[in-house]
């Protein structure tokens, strides 16, 4: 019976996995032996909703899920982290389970609180604690701790300035997170193994200006500018063991939900949408203040507010719509001019000498097959996601060259990869909503178009 074996790697990025490949003797023997193309992510590229849309075939608006935070009501401060229960399009491992077929999940963001499956269910970084249940069947944690002592979830702060801790903690969850894999995989037979390694991307938020010598804060003395390159060279050898643990007709994929680049700066959504009177606050907050803040301590003059923004790797803009939001002033009939202005006034903002940076805004009503839930009104890519969203506010400037939630050197980019052995018959660049109907087909499962609607 034909087996599949998905292994996630967060924000590994095509240009530099090709760069690296000299160093990577695992990921090198696939390639040769397979294919290698680029897997373009969804929009936003961003960890959640991506590996979800990944796993259920369908885009961040059939899925009602935009980013890290959601609006949960039309309220100023209705936000909420999205778990499993926001996702309810049936996944990869649910339709397995349906035909009887078993399967191996194992870090997958957007899985917590775990559900019940046809197999093992170990849930992904947003998991708050390991104190809480957080595996399919609850038994399975206490077997976690037998195997590797405290199973690590996540890196506990990639953006700081202590980068030594967070190589360590990456290298050290790596090798729990593949050492629970290599246990998961041998221990009773399965159809499905489907895994994400969070560390990549927490490496590339930290490494990234020390690796890449084009990079504007490389600093070639540093003691990491190899941190990055051994990190991926523990990453092969882990892949490396793992496979071994796999029956030899397993086919392998090895993906990512979008890539990274080198981040030249921030823009200042909200500190641009006030000097240009689109938002108004009451009073002068300190640099640095969260707009979200404010909106709770009702400093925000919404009688004088026609949008407002979030920060992050892409800008998110929302209108204050008559009639739609507590205290909206835009008229609905005006929606389409106030958001055409908006997004023609926010692709001309230029870097700091003037020079464009070809910031790109899109409509996710335009966008996406459906828009379930409350989508932002404007995604915003500053400099095609070469600069970062800076949300807060205070500062009384648009440009930044730092992060306002800590240091940073890497945003996302659109592409990731998409390693196949044995070889997938397409060179060609795939979508990341391919994936899921290339592992039922290599499992022989057939099903029709609205089986999960």
């Amino acid at each position: 019976m034909s087996r599949l074996a998905i292994i996630g790697l967060d924000c590994a990025d095509p240009t530099l996995l090709e760069q690296l490949l000299p160093e990577l003797p695992t990921l090198r023997r696939l390639i040769s032996s397979g294919s290698f193309s680029r897997l373009r992510s969804v929009d936003p590229p961003i960890t959640v909703p991506a590996w979800m849309c990944m796993m259920t075939g369908k885009d961040p608006g059939e899925l009602g899920v935009y980013g890290f935070e959601n609006r949960t009501s039309f309220g100023y401060a209705g936000f909420s982290v999205p778990d499993s229960s926001s996702f309810q399009a049936e996944t990869l491992w649910d339709t397995l389970g349906r035909h009887g077929r078993r399967s191996i999940v194992l870090g997958i963001p957007g899985t917590f609180p775990p559900r019940p499956i046809l197999g093992y269910l170990v849930s992904g970084f947003l998991t708050p604690t390991t104190r809480v249940p957080y595996t399919f069947p609850a038994s399975l944690s206490e077997e976690i701790r037998s195997w590797v002592g405290e199973y690590d979830l996540d890196v506990r702060e990639f953006r700081t300035d202590d980068i030594a801790s967070t190589v360590d903690q990456a290298r050290t969850m790596t090798r729990k997170r593949f050492a629970v894999a290599r246990r998961l995989v041998s221990r009773e037979p399965w159809d499905l193994f489907a895994m994400v390694e969070i560390g990549p991307d927490r490496i590339h938020h930290a490494l990234w200006g020390h690796h890449h010598a084009d990079h504007r804060t490389h600093d070639p003395s540093s003691p990491f500018t190899d941190a990055l390159t051994d990190y991926y060279r523990l990453l092969d050898a882990k892949i490396g063991a793992l496979i071994e643990s796999f029956p030899s007709s397993t086919r392998i994929l090895v993906v990512s939900d979008h890539g990274a680049q080198s981040m030249d700066g921030g823009i200042g959504l909200n500190e641009w949408l006030i000097a240009h009177g689109y938002l108004t606050l009451r009073g002068t907050p300190a640099a640095g203040t969260r707009l979200q803040d404010l909106i709770e301590q009702d400093r925000v003059d919404w009688s004088r507010t026609i949008a407002w923004g979030s920060g992050g790797y892409c800008g998110r803009l929302y209108l204050n719509v008559a009639g739609r939001e507590p205290r909206g002033i835009v008229a609905p009939s005006d929606t389409d001019r106030v958001l055409d202005e908006l997004a023609t006034g926010i692709e001309a903002i230029p870097d700091e000498s003037g020079a464009p940076i070809e910031t790109r805004v899109l409509r996710p009503e335009r966008l996406y097959r459906q828009a379930r839930g409350i989508p932002p009104d404007l995604l915003v890519y500053f400099g095609d996601l070469r600069w970062r969203s800076i949300g807060t506010v205070g500062w009384n400037r648009i440009h930044f060259r730092e992060n306002d939630t800590g240091p940073d050197a890497a945003n996302h980019a659109p592409y990731g990869v998409c390693l196949s052995s044995p070889a997938d018959e397409a060179a060609h660049d795939r979508s990341i909503l391919e994936i899921r109907d290339i592992a039922l087909a290599h499992l022989g499962i057939e099903e029709s178009e609205d089986a999960d609607s």
